[in-house]
């Protein structure tokens, strides 16, 4: 055997916990003791499965930005009606998040996130095939409900499955891929128009995200169960055997698992179980400064397209035609697509600076700094030419930027870690779907108050939610970087 080998520590009879066992690092022959902790071909399996239920995430609400016109014009639909368009997926969201997305505590992570995955193949194929503008929003629902699902089993699945020492960064850049589909959502959007300029090319903007998701939701069969919530359901052998699956390397480390019982006490769930005792503190962190971040992202994010086409210029005021409308919509998603790439860029500022700087630290310096990009937007209504364009484009890609490296990025990593193992799915999911009635009263009301207050009193309000989001994360803060989450509760 040669001195480059890696071997394993032996194992403690008495049995160790299985985030014990997912920490280990191997040593060297010589004793030395590795730095990092190797990723298995499982380990890096689950990441790139549960990135691409956010990827997906980012295309659909994003894209839902540039197709509303679209869809409008063919269904004659009013402000009201607009309204429930951008609303529908997000309200999905909510109730998929703490329905199907609370079930990963009782079925298990690996099941609720193979099933997401085909719901939201089912309603993707019958939204591109939408007769009526009903069945168009019923559609766009389902299509939340599953990625509802996805909020806290796609993270789930990574925590549960990683070392707790790159926990973050991990978690984040998964999630990063919201930020990759969000911009993949306007250029996609963007292209269509460019080589089919009708009515319904909203469709063929869907319909592109089809088999992508059938590949994703088949190689899902693959992957393995958490072993955290296999031992806390009380399958031991089971666990066991899930370890071995996630840990399987060559040469092989752990060589021999042996899990020791999960430690004595009370397991009940339900939601009651989130504001009783230490978990209320965890329950309030987890969810106001997420729903609080969800009133600006979504708000900005799904009318950024609309708010630059009527801000900057070369806008064709009063459309005539379907030429007029297209070009609209095209000058509008390019304008977009330049400001989502900062959502890029603050995401991989989240991924680095998660695990040193810590979660609270990030998410309250990114509140104030969306607050200081959506005030710096607001002044560009006052100006005019050259210089609010600057304004604007400025204001919108510091919150951006801002966004995802804080708040955006944190709350979501924070609410998959700051529970109990056997309410971690429950509570992850109510944090989504708490947050995510900010997303929808946002979309919903967006459009009506856009045209009764005015932009500039509409970012006023967004200036004061996100101040009022940084006090909140500090007053109630539990910082968890680098923490086991097996010690959680």
């Amino acid at each position: 055997m040669n001195d480059d080998v890696l071997i394993a520590p032996q194992a403690s009879t008495a049995g160790r916990s299985v985030q014990d066992y997912i920490d280990e690092t191997p040593a060297w022959l010589d004793g030395t003791p590795v730095n990092t902790v190797p990723m298995t071909a499982m380990q890096r399996r689950i990441w790139w499965l549960a990135a691409a239920g956010k990827f997906f995430e980012g295309l659909v609400v994003f894209m839902t930005g540039v197709a509303l016109p679209l869809i409008a014009k063919e269904f004659g639909i009013g402000a009201f009606e607009h309204g429930l368009v951008s609303a529908a997926t997000l309200f999905g969201i909510l109730v998929g998040a703490i329905t199907l997305g609370g079930l990963a505590d009782v079925f298990g992570r690996r099941r609720m996130f193979i099933i997401e995955m085909f719901v939201f193949i089912l309603f993707l194929c019958l939204l591109v095939a939408s007769p009526t503008f009903t069945w168009l929003v019923v559609c766009l629902f389902g299509l939340g409900v599953a990625l509802g699902c996805d909020y806290p089993t796609a993270h789930l699945m990574i925590s549960e499955s990683i070392p707790s020492g790159v926990r973050g960064r991990l978690v984040l850049s998964a999630f990063g891929f919201q930020a990759l589909g969000a911009l993949c959502g306007t250029v996609v959007g963007y292209l269509v128009l460019k080589n089919l300029p009708e009515i319904e090319a909203w469709r063929w903007m869907y319909a592109t995200a089809i088999i992508p998701a059938v590949i994703i939701a088949l190689y899902r069969l693959t992957v393995t169960e958490s072993g955290s919530w296999l031992l806390r359901r009380g399958h031991h052998e089971l666990a066991a055997q899930s370890v071995e699956r996630l840990l399987k390397r060559e040469p092989a480390y752990p060589r021999d698992v042996r899990l020791a019982a999960p430690p004595a006490g009370s397991v009940k769930g339900g939601y009651g179980a989130l504001f009783r005792g230490k978990n209320l503190r965890a329950t309030v962190l987890a969810s106001v400064p997420w729903f609080l971040q969800d009133l600006g992202t979504y708000g900005i994010g799904i009318f950024t397209p609309t708010i630059l086409a009527s801000a900057v210029g070369h806008k064709t005021e009063h459309v005539r035609n379907l030429a007029d409308l297209i070009n609209n919509e095209e000058m509008a998603a390019r304008g977009a697509a330049l400001i989502d790439v900062l959502l890029i860029i603050g995401i991989i500022a989240a991924v680095l600076l998660a695990d040193r700087a810590g979660r609270i630290k990030l998410q309250v310096i990114g509140f104030i700094g969306c607050a200081l990009g959506l005030l710096i937007a607001s002044f560009s209504l006052d100006a005019s030419g050259s210089l609010r364009t600057l304004l604007l484009f400025a204001g919108f890609m510091l919150f951006n930027f801002m966004t995802n490296m804080g708040p955006n990025a944190q709350t979501y990593l924070l609410a998959g870690e700051v529970f109990p193992t056997h309410i971690r799915g429950q509570g992850a999911g109510f944090a989504a779907a708490f947050a995510k009635i900010g997303a929808v009263m946002t979309a919903f009301l967006f459009p009506i108050l856009l045209a009764d207050i005015g932009t500039q009193a509409l970012l006023y309000i967004l200036v004061a939610t996100s101040l009022i989001g940084a006090l909140v994360t500090w007053v109630f803060r539990i910082e968890t970087t680098g923490v086991n989450l097996e010690s959680m509760g």
